[in-house]
């Protein structure tokens, strides 16, 4: 296994896979999944970047110290990105074989009131756990199938013992609204005993907001708050990335872009683009450009379909708007009438990830805690389009774009133009 014109036979790499190994336990690759809710092959983008690359770093060096063997800057290059592409396809294939073939978790909710019902709803609209819900348990049954209310707090360690083994579940994920120290430690100590995962759901989810992270000083917990904004630089790579990427873009898919733009015009009347005034950052005015699914004559006929004095929220979208032309059924299903919306991304008007894009109109409607989406560019896609898009209602869609503005980093774009992917193939929402 000789270098050939100064390349590195592959084939080296295979006595240092025990390496690849260790360093992937030691990176927490194989243990995440198990303690966790939460299972996406997006979300572990830097421990893999990190796993990667610390391999085929002693990779490398291995095969430098083999005699007669070379490392060129090319194979070196070429075996890095191999191996990134590799690792990624082969972790989300066998995540999804492991849930194919895995039953689900048997999870009980375990709380009552708003929050609970939102940890439900949560769970049925996200696609990143293995979880399967059985109930709630703010109710039990007796023998006639009639239910009593009970307190979790005033459950004793012995009833709390008999309720998880006649359950059988492997999973508590408490959602209480009011959360004392001496229950939590009860339910800690059952689920321990009985071999039980638990997830907690923080009851103060206003106070803790999403800007802030958990830290220590030696045993204490520490809350830290994000109060402070994003730094000019990485608001400078965001841009610079914005401009390489959608200038890429509008070149590869070009061919692509002309064939729709000839299908929207062959099978319905009007032009191929539409056109409309959105705010962009600030509030600031911009012209969108998307592939027109509707009727030409469909903003004349928004009176059909909705009244805005009616609105209770600044948001709409229908599920069977009869607006939507046949082609436009399909762009919209696979997002591909946002297209166009490349070229605002290069004006600098949007940025590939942000807050979604709306109306003059519905802004003017925003109150002034709604107003935080507006500091930054709207996106091309965004925390709405992967987290449940038209199913979102507006509270729903306001809490995971506070989430990605207040906690925003060049990671988290990243994350979510990953997962824009895996979205559209699925089509939740997408109407």
């Amino acid at each position: 296994m000789t270098a050939v014109e100064g390349t590195t036979d592959p084939l080296w790499v295979l006595p240092t896979m025990p390496l690849w190994i260790i360093v992937a336990k030691f990176e927490g690759l194989y243990d995440a999944d198990h303690p966790r809710i939460w299972h996406l092959t997006t979300d572990e983008v830097p421990a893999i970047f990190h796993w990667v690359t610390l391999s085929v770093a002693g990779s490398l060096v291995f095969i430098r110290a083999l005699p007669e063997e070379t490392v060129t800057l090319e194979s070196a290059l070429a075996l890095y990105v191999a191996a990134l592409a590799t690792s990624f396809m082969l972790r989300s294939a066998a995540r999804a074989i492991w849930r194919r073939r895995v039953p689900p978790e048997r999870a009980l909710v375990m709380g009552h009131g708003r929050l609970a019902d939102a940890v439900s709803r949560k769970l049925a609209l996200e696609p990143g756990h293995h979880l399967a819900v059985l109930e709630y348990s703010s109710h039990e049954t007796n023998g006639n199938g009639a239910g009593r209310e009970f307190k979790l707090e005033e459950l004793s360690r012995e009833d709390l013992d008999f309720l998880l083994a006649e359950t059988d579940i492997e999973r508590v994920v408490l959602a209480m609204p009011e959360l004392d120290e001496a229950t939590l430690a009860r339910v800690v100590s059952s689920c321990r005993a009985s071999g039980v995962k638990l997830s907690v759901m923080p009851p103060m989810r206003a106070m803790l907001g999403t800007a802030v992270q958990l830290n220590h000083i030696a045993e204490m917990p520490v809350i830290e708050y994000g109060t402070w904004g994003t730094s000019w630089s990485t608001m400078a790579l965001k841009r610079a990335g914005d401009v390489v990427l959608s200038a890429v873009g509008l070149v590869v898919l070009a061919p692509l872009m002309l064939a729709i733009a000839v299908a929207v015009r062959l099978t319905s009347k009007g032009p191929a683009l539409f056109t409309q005034i959105r705010a962009g950052r600030h509030g600031k005015p911009f012209k969108i450009l998307k592939f027109r699914t509707m009727c030409h004559d469909a903003e004349e006929r928004i009176a059909e379909v909705i009244s805005p004095d009616e609105l209770t929220e600044p948001m709409f979208k229908l599920r069977n708007d009869p607006r939507i032309t046949t082609v436009g059924r399909y762009l919209r299903r696979a997002s591909l009438d946002e297209l166009p919306q490349l070229f605002n991304v290069l004006r600098g008007d949007m940025s590939l990830v942000g807050p979604r894009p709306e109306e003059l109109w519905l802004v003017e409607r925003y109150g002034e805690t709604q107003r935080f989406r507006l500091d930054m560019r709207p996106g091309l896609t965004g925390p709405m389009q992967v987290h449940g898009r038209g199913e979102l209602n507006f509270q729903e869609r306001l809490a995971v774009e506070r989430e990605y503005v207040e906690n925003y980093s060049l990671r988290k774009d990243l994350k979510l133009l990953l997962r824009t992917a895996s979205t559209i193939w699925r089509g939740p929402g997408a109407y």
